[in-house]
């Protein structure tokens, strides 16, 4: 079989038979697919797509692509959460932990950063020492013992979907429903689960950009995960803005630990998905029997200090500091220029242009515009304001953390164009960042 045969009949609009998928995925992993082809056929999808059984038997054969793990005799339920991808977005971050300390394993695997938006594997790697590529033996321990682990797609767990990811990222064919399907779901069946919730964002900062394309990412994954025996429920969620205060590895990480430790106000947009996406979660494992029991759960869980110890001894069994949480400056990088983003004039904060943000963090250099790129984890924005907030003329819309001052000052301009402020005193008011559930 030749891979442009392959192309060539999806580049016509026919659909993909078993064999065919299945020569896709090996030449994926022995290299027999070149470059190119694999960009080809990514392209040929995103312009003509796949029908659900294609789907099926893509997410299928990636997974079978390489190791699929089990969890023998675990004394809870495996589950675990994804997000499609959005600006800000560092739920996992405290989830997983927040999860553990209710009672349920959390074996995570994490992308990088996927276009425009930024990737929870990225933002691990900001804290030195910490792998995301443990040995099978130490992800299994460090799973048991403390009850989450937020790891990185490894070489042997859906080894198919790690080159196609990457190709994807970097020739525009990101934003496909059967592919993105197939990329978390095939990741997600090999971490041998046993509850997922899914988190679809929506709005200018989503590949979704659209409550239809939402809904039908929703549903494609619900309906393909169910199929393949993975109890799956996904929420909708409002992605017209960045999601909490802060964008950048290291700053997002500095927020999530902030969060867990009850430092400061949480945002409450960050707080409303999270313990949403929590729920999910805890009802799919049996750890709850109603959503005011989950988050009645999830709660204590972050005010007792439960969830922040689980993070503390995660960390510290996959390598990383073992005083992250009481000293996350001595880790954490910072950047050499730090400068604010003055609204150019007074009023209320309406809209934001969130994918235009997200692009000015890969710009920076906390993105990549190609696959090889290296990050930089100390760019970024803190202390974002949120839609609703009323600012005076000269006040920051945000704080931009840049390598050196030429590259501060263009996203600073970058801001003032795509933030919009309209009359002071406007009628405001705010929604939940809730929009749907599926399943």
């Amino acid at each position: 079989m030749l891979a442009q045969e392959v192309i060539r009949a999806k580049r016509d609009g026919g659909a993909l038979s078993d064999a065919q998928i299945q020569h896709f995925v090996r030449g994926l992993v022995d290299g027999s697919w070149s470059e190119g082809q694999v960009a080809a056929l990514g392209m040929a999808v995103f312009l003509r797509g796949m029908d659900r059984a294609e789907c099926v038997a893509l997410t299928q054969a990636m997974m079978r692509s390489g190791r699929v793990m089990s969890w023998p005799d675990m004394p809870g339920p495996v589950l675990d959460k994804h997000s499609s991808g959005g600006v800000g977005d560092k739920v996992s971050l405290m989830l997983a932990p927040l999860v553990a300390a209710c009672g349920g394993y959390v074996p995570m695997i994490s992308g990088r950063g996927l276009g425009h938006t930024g990737g929870t594997r990225d933002k691990f790697d900001a804290i030195p020492g910490y792998s995301c590529t443990p040995s099978p033996e130490l992800l299994n321990r460090v799973v048991r013992e403390v009850g989450c682990a937020v790891i990185g797609q490894t070489g042997d767990l859906a080894p198919a979907d790690g080159r196609f990811y990457a190709t994807r990222d970097v020739t525009a064919t990101v934003e496909s429903v059967p592919l993105i399907t197939a990329s978390i779901l095939s990741k997600k069946l090999a971490a041998g689960l046993q509850g997922l919730a899914m988190d679809v964002k929506c709005g200018n900062g989503a590949f979704a950009d659209t409550p239809e394309m939402a809904q039908q990412l929703a549903a494609s994954i619900v309906e393909v995960a169910n199929g393949a025996g993975l109890p799956t429920r996904a929420l909708i969620t409002d992605m017209n803005q960045v999601l909490g205060r802060e964008v950048g590895n290291a700053l997002e990480m500095q927020e999530a630990i902030r969060y867990l430790k009850g430092e400061g106000a949480r945002d409450a947009r960050l707080h409303e998905v999270t313990l949403a996406l929590g729920a999910e979660m805890l009802l799919l494992g049996g750890l709850a029997q109603s959503q005011a029991e989950a988050l009645a759960k999830l709660q204590q869980a972050l005010d007792s200090g439960a969830a922040a110890e689980r993070f503390a001894r995660m960390v510290a069994g996959l390598g990383g500091p073992v005083d992250l949480l009481e000293r996350p400056n001595a880790y954490l990088a910072a950047a050499p220029v730090i400068v604010p983003a003055p609204a150019l004039q007074s009023g209320r904060l309406t809209a934001m242009q969130t994918r235009d943000i997200g692009i000015a963090i890969v710009e920076l250099g906390g993105g990549r515009r190609k696959a090889s790129d290296s990050i930089d984890f100390r760019v970024g924005l803190s202390a974002m304001r949120a839609l609703g907030d009323e600012v005076r003329a000269g006040e920051p819309l945000a704080f931009v953390h840049a390598a050196d001052a030429a590259a501060a000052q263009r996203v600073v301009a970058q801001l003032q164009q795509v933030c919009h402020l309209s009359e002071a005193g406007s009628a405001w008011s705010a929604k939940s960042a809730i929009l749907a559930r599926v399943g």
